[in-house]
Protein backbone atom coordinates (compact mmCIF):
# COMPACT_ATOMS: atom_id res chain seq x y z
CA UNK A 1 0.00 0.00 0.00
CA UNK A 2 0.82 3.95 -0.69
CA UNK A 3 0.75 5.98 1.92
CA UNK A 4 -0.70 9.31 0.95
CA UNK A 5 0.54 12.16 1.86
CA UNK A 6 -1.40 15.12 2.70
CA UNK A 7 0.12 18.70 2.54
CA UNK A 8 -0.27 21.76 4.41
CA UNK A 9 -0.81 25.25 3.44
CA UNK A 10 1.31 27.44 6.09
CA UNK A 11 -1.59 29.53 7.36
CA UNK A 12 -0.99 33.24 6.72
CA UNK A 13 0.05 35.09 10.14
CA UNK A 14 -2.00 39.20 10.18
CA UNK A 15 -0.24 42.25 10.18
CA UNK A 16 1.84 42.10 13.52
CA UNK A 17 1.18 45.36 15.72
CA UNK A 18 3.89 47.66 16.28
CA UNK A 19 3.06 48.90 19.02
CA UNK A 20 0.80 49.67 22.25
CA UNK A 21 -2.47 51.58 20.78
CA UNK A 22 -2.85 55.07 20.66
CA UNK A 23 -6.16 55.98 22.57
CA UNK A 24 -5.36 59.74 22.25
CA UNK A 25 -7.89 60.84 20.19
CA UNK A 26 -10.52 58.75 22.04
CA UNK A 27 -9.90 60.44 24.97
CA UNK A 28 -9.67 63.91 23.40
CA UNK A 29 -13.15 63.05 22.17
CA UNK A 30 -14.51 61.98 25.96
CA UNK A 31 -12.78 65.15 27.24
CA UNK A 32 -14.28 67.60 24.42
CA UNK A 33 -17.43 68.92 26.11
CA UNK A 34 -15.63 69.22 29.29
CA UNK A 35 -13.03 71.33 27.34
CA UNK A 36 -15.51 73.45 25.45
CA UNK A 37 -17.79 73.72 28.94
CA UNK A 38 -14.28 75.19 30.64
CA UNK A 39 -13.40 77.54 27.34
CA UNK A 40 -17.02 79.05 27.67
CA UNK A 41 -17.40 79.23 31.05
CA UNK A 42 -14.01 79.90 33.11
CA UNK A 43 -11.09 81.07 30.55
CA UNK A 44 -13.01 83.34 28.42
CA UNK A 45 -14.95 85.16 31.23
CA UNK A 46 -11.87 85.61 32.88
CA UNK A 47 -10.38 87.27 29.80
CA UNK A 48 -13.05 88.91 29.48
CA UNK A 49 -13.32 90.45 33.20
CA UNK A 50 -9.19 90.77 33.29
CA UNK A 51 -10.13 93.21 29.89
CA UNK A 52 -13.09 95.12 31.36
CA UNK A 53 -10.56 95.98 34.83
CA UNK A 54 -9.00 98.51 32.52
CA UNK A 55 -12.12 100.06 31.10
CA UNK A 56 -15.29 101.96 32.23
CA UNK A 57 -17.67 100.23 31.29
CA UNK A 58 -21.93 100.65 32.49
CA UNK A 59 -23.81 98.40 30.18
CA UNK A 60 -25.20 101.26 28.23
CA UNK A 61 -22.12 102.03 26.43
CA UNK A 62 -19.25 100.12 24.91
CA UNK A 63 -16.36 99.46 27.26
CA UNK A 64 -14.07 103.06 27.23
CA UNK A 65 -10.58 101.90 27.92
CA UNK A 66 -9.14 103.88 31.04
CA UNK A 67 -5.77 102.06 31.56
CA UNK A 68 -5.20 101.63 35.11
CA UNK A 69 -7.46 104.23 36.69
CA UNK A 70 -9.60 101.84 38.37
CA UNK A 71 -6.95 99.91 39.92
CA UNK A 72 -5.58 103.12 41.65
CA UNK A 73 -9.55 104.06 42.53
CA UNK A 74 -9.07 100.66 44.13
CA UNK A 75 -5.92 101.28 46.07
CA UNK A 76 -7.05 104.42 47.19
CA UNK A 77 -11.03 103.31 48.36
CA UNK A 78 -11.06 102.61 51.92
CA UNK A 79 -14.23 100.50 51.28
CA UNK A 80 -12.21 97.74 49.51
CA UNK A 81 -9.41 97.64 52.43
CA UNK A 82 -12.59 97.46 54.57
CA UNK A 83 -13.93 94.54 52.71
CA UNK A 84 -10.58 92.88 52.50
CA UNK A 85 -10.27 93.00 55.80
CA UNK A 86 -13.37 91.44 57.05
CA UNK A 87 -13.44 88.27 54.13
CA UNK A 88 -9.81 87.95 55.86
CA UNK A 89 -11.39 87.65 59.62
CA UNK A 90 -14.18 85.57 58.08
CA UNK A 91 -11.77 83.22 56.06
CA UNK A 92 -9.72 82.79 59.78
CA UNK A 93 -12.46 81.67 61.50
CA UNK A 94 -13.93 79.69 59.03
CA UNK A 95 -10.63 77.78 58.01
CA UNK A 96 -10.25 77.44 61.70
CA UNK A 97 -13.14 76.02 62.84
CA UNK A 98 -14.44 73.84 59.88
CA UNK A 99 -10.93 72.30 59.86
CA UNK A 100 -10.10 71.50 63.13
CA UNK A 101 -14.31 70.41 63.36
CA UNK A 102 -13.82 68.12 60.41
CA UNK A 103 -10.84 66.24 61.05
CA UNK A 104 -12.02 65.17 64.84
CA UNK A 105 -15.49 64.09 63.29
CA UNK A 106 -13.21 61.65 60.27
CA UNK A 107 -11.05 60.59 63.07
CA UNK A 108 -13.97 59.66 65.26
CA UNK A 109 -15.64 58.08 61.93
CA UNK A 110 -12.48 56.17 61.25
CA UNK A 111 -11.47 54.89 64.47
CA UNK A 112 -15.35 53.94 66.47
CA UNK A 113 -17.60 53.59 63.75
CA UNK A 114 -17.80 53.30 60.05
CA UNK A 115 -21.13 52.85 59.44
CA UNK A 116 -22.78 54.49 55.96
CA UNK A 117 -25.87 55.97 57.67
CA UNK A 118 -23.68 57.91 59.66
CA UNK A 119 -21.78 59.27 57.12
CA UNK A 120 -24.94 60.06 55.21
CA UNK A 121 -25.86 62.13 58.42
CA UNK A 122 -22.75 63.91 58.36
CA UNK A 123 -23.08 65.16 54.87
CA UNK A 124 -27.10 66.06 55.01
CA UNK A 125 -26.11 69.70 56.10
CA UNK A 126 -24.14 70.11 52.92
CA UNK A 127 -27.34 68.92 50.96
CA UNK A 128 -28.79 72.15 52.05
CA UNK A 129 -28.44 75.56 49.77
CA UNK A 130 -27.07 78.46 51.17
CA UNK A 131 -29.80 80.45 50.75
CA UNK A 132 -31.88 78.05 52.31
CA UNK A 133 -29.45 77.84 55.56
CA UNK A 134 -29.16 81.99 55.95
CA UNK A 135 -32.56 82.32 55.91
CA UNK A 136 -32.96 79.60 58.50
CA UNK A 137 -30.79 80.47 60.94
CA UNK A 138 -31.56 84.35 60.33
CA UNK A 139 -35.21 83.25 61.63
CA UNK A 140 -33.07 81.06 64.39
CA UNK A 141 -31.06 83.60 65.58
CA UNK A 142 -32.90 86.47 65.39
CA UNK A 143 -33.07 88.88 68.63
CA UNK A 144 -36.65 89.37 69.45
CA UNK A 145 -38.23 86.11 67.62
CA UNK A 146 -35.60 83.02 67.00
CA UNK A 147 -36.10 80.52 69.15
CA UNK A 148 -32.02 80.43 69.72
CA UNK A 149 -32.93 83.85 71.76
CA UNK A 150 -35.86 82.50 73.77
CA UNK A 151 -33.87 79.65 74.78
CA UNK A 152 -30.79 81.74 76.09
CA UNK A 153 -33.50 84.04 77.56
CA UNK A 154 -35.55 81.08 79.30
CA UNK A 155 -32.27 79.83 80.91
CA UNK A 156 -31.76 83.38 82.37
CA UNK A 157 -29.58 84.62 79.94
CA UNK A 158 -29.34 87.66 77.71
CA UNK A 159 -30.22 87.74 74.24
CA UNK A 160 -27.53 88.09 71.81
CA UNK A 161 -28.25 90.54 68.50
CA UNK A 162 -26.09 87.33 66.38
CA UNK A 163 -26.22 89.01 63.16
CA UNK A 164 -27.42 92.73 63.90
CA UNK A 165 -24.23 93.73 66.30
CA UNK A 166 -20.63 94.24 64.55
CA UNK A 167 -18.72 92.31 67.06
CA UNK A 168 -20.96 88.88 66.73
CA UNK A 169 -21.86 89.21 62.42
CA UNK A 170 -18.66 87.66 60.88
CA UNK A 171 -18.03 84.67 63.71
CA UNK A 172 -22.14 84.26 63.45
CA UNK A 173 -21.81 83.57 59.64
CA UNK A 174 -18.71 81.65 59.72
CA UNK A 175 -20.42 79.57 62.04
CA UNK A 176 -23.53 79.07 59.32
CA UNK A 177 -20.95 78.16 56.93
CA UNK A 178 -19.20 75.70 58.81
CA UNK A 179 -22.28 73.85 59.78
CA UNK A 180 -23.00 73.40 56.20
CA UNK A 181 -19.72 72.33 55.37
CA UNK A 182 -18.20 70.55 58.05
CA UNK A 183 -19.79 67.53 56.62
CA UNK A 184 -18.38 67.04 53.11
CA UNK A 185 -14.48 68.44 54.63
CA UNK A 186 -15.14 65.67 57.12
CA UNK A 187 -15.82 63.27 54.16
CA UNK A 188 -12.34 64.42 52.25
CA UNK A 189 -10.59 63.69 55.72
CA UNK A 190 -11.99 60.48 55.80
CA UNK A 191 -11.46 59.43 52.80
CA UNK A 192 -7.51 60.48 53.58
CA UNK A 193 -7.69 58.28 56.45
CA UNK A 194 -8.84 55.37 54.31
CA UNK A 195 -4.91 55.37 52.60
CA UNK A 196 -3.41 54.80 55.82
CA UNK A 197 -2.83 51.33 56.06
CA UNK A 198 -3.80 50.07 59.48
CA UNK A 199 -0.18 48.05 59.78
CA UNK A 200 0.95 51.46 61.21
CA UNK A 201 -1.51 51.56 63.92
CA UNK A 202 -0.44 48.19 65.26
CA UNK A 203 2.87 48.97 65.05
CA UNK A 204 2.19 52.24 67.01
CA UNK A 205 -0.08 50.02 69.56
CA UNK A 206 3.17 47.43 70.15
CA UNK A 207 5.11 50.37 71.15
CA UNK A 208 2.94 51.38 73.50
CA UNK A 209 1.31 54.64 71.65
CA UNK A 210 -1.75 55.87 72.84
CA UNK A 211 -4.33 57.17 70.79
CA UNK A 212 -3.24 60.54 70.84
CA UNK A 213 0.44 59.85 70.53
CA UNK A 214 -0.82 57.82 67.18
CA UNK A 215 -2.70 60.78 66.21
CA UNK A 216 -0.47 63.18 66.38
CA UNK A 217 2.91 60.76 65.47
CA UNK A 218 0.97 58.97 62.60
CA UNK A 219 -2.32 60.39 61.32
CA UNK A 220 -1.21 63.79 60.92
CA UNK A 221 1.85 63.65 59.24
CA UNK A 222 0.20 61.07 57.06
CA UNK A 223 -2.94 63.42 56.47
CA UNK A 224 -0.76 65.79 55.23
CA UNK A 225 -1.21 65.81 51.29
CA UNK A 226 -5.30 65.31 51.72
CA UNK A 227 -4.70 68.04 54.59
CA UNK A 228 -3.11 70.43 52.37
CA UNK A 229 -6.13 70.01 49.21
CA UNK A 230 -8.90 70.52 51.85
CA UNK A 231 -6.75 73.59 53.14
CA UNK A 232 -6.66 74.76 49.67
CA UNK A 233 -10.48 74.10 48.40
CA UNK A 234 -11.75 75.54 52.27
CA UNK A 235 -9.31 79.10 51.23
CA UNK A 236 -10.81 79.40 47.88
CA UNK A 237 -14.30 78.79 48.84
CA UNK A 238 -14.06 81.05 51.65
CA UNK A 239 -12.58 84.00 50.11
CA UNK A 240 -15.65 83.38 47.59
CA UNK A 241 -18.35 83.83 50.46
CA UNK A 242 -21.42 85.44 49.29
CA UNK A 243 -25.21 83.98 49.72
CA UNK A 244 -25.22 83.87 53.55
CA UNK A 245 -24.19 87.55 53.53
CA UNK A 246 -26.42 88.45 51.34
CA UNK A 247 -29.47 86.79 52.99
CA UNK A 248 -28.72 87.38 56.13
CA UNK A 249 -27.03 90.90 56.64
CA UNK A 250 -26.46 92.85 53.35
CA UNK A 251 -23.25 94.04 54.33
CA UNK A 252 -24.19 95.39 57.76
CA UNK A 253 -24.14 96.27 59.83
CA UNK A 254 -22.11 99.69 58.97
CA UNK A 255 -20.21 97.37 56.78
CA UNK A 256 -18.83 95.04 59.47
CA UNK A 257 -19.77 92.12 57.53
CA UNK A 258 -19.27 93.68 53.79
CA UNK A 259 -17.47 91.10 52.68
CA UNK A 260 -15.33 91.46 49.19
CA UNK A 261 -17.34 89.70 46.88
CA UNK A 262 -20.77 91.23 48.07
CA UNK A 263 -19.13 94.45 47.64
CA UNK A 264 -18.15 93.62 44.15
CA UNK A 265 -21.66 92.69 43.41
CA UNK A 266 -22.90 95.82 44.81
CA UNK A 267 -20.78 97.94 42.59
CA UNK A 268 -21.15 95.66 39.35
CA UNK A 269 -25.03 95.28 40.01
CA UNK A 270 -26.25 98.05 41.85
CA UNK A 271 -24.00 100.93 40.65
CA UNK A 272 -23.46 99.39 37.10
CA UNK A 273 -19.61 100.08 37.31
CA UNK A 274 -18.62 97.04 35.80
CA UNK A 275 -14.86 97.81 35.29
CA UNK A 276 -14.29 98.74 38.55
CA UNK A 277 -15.88 95.76 39.56
CA UNK A 278 -13.96 93.85 37.58
CA UNK A 279 -10.73 95.21 38.62
CA UNK A 280 -11.36 94.05 42.40
CA UNK A 281 -12.16 90.74 40.80
CA UNK A 282 -9.02 90.68 39.37
CA UNK A 283 -7.56 91.70 42.56
CA UNK A 284 -9.08 88.73 44.36
CA UNK A 285 -8.37 86.14 41.67
CA UNK A 286 -4.22 87.23 42.28
CA UNK A 287 -4.55 86.77 46.14
CA UNK A 288 -6.19 83.62 45.71
CA UNK A 289 -3.41 82.43 43.26
CA UNK A 290 -0.83 83.88 45.70
CA UNK A 291 -2.32 81.91 48.40
CA UNK A 292 -3.02 78.63 46.60
CA UNK A 293 0.84 78.60 45.72
CA UNK A 294 2.22 79.81 49.34
CA UNK A 295 0.05 76.69 50.87
CA UNK A 296 1.28 74.17 48.16
CA UNK A 297 4.53 74.70 48.49
CA UNK A 298 4.43 75.28 52.77
CA UNK A 299 2.55 72.10 52.95
CA UNK A 300 4.51 70.04 50.01
CA UNK A 301 0.78 68.80 48.65
CA UNK A 302 2.63 67.15 45.84
CA UNK A 303 4.53 64.49 48.01
CA UNK A 304 3.57 61.70 50.55
CA UNK A 305 4.75 60.32 53.59
CA UNK A 306 3.02 56.62 52.53
CA UNK A 307 5.65 56.80 49.82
Amino acid sequence: MMATTTSIEPVKAGPARKGPRDDTRLALLFILPALIGFGVFLVWPTLRGIYLSFTKFNLLTPPEFNGLDNYIRMVQDPVFWNAMKVTLYYVLLNIGFQTVLALVIAVMMQRLTQRTWLRGIVLTPFLVSNVVAAMVFLWILDYQLGIGNTILASVGLDRIPFLSDSAWVIPTIAFINVWRHVGYTALLIFAGLQTIPDSVYEAGRIDGASEVRMFRSITVPLLRPILSLVLIITVVGSFQVFDTVAIATKGGPVDSSRVLQYYIYDVAFGRFQFGYASAMSVALLAVLVIITFIQYRLTRAESSDLA
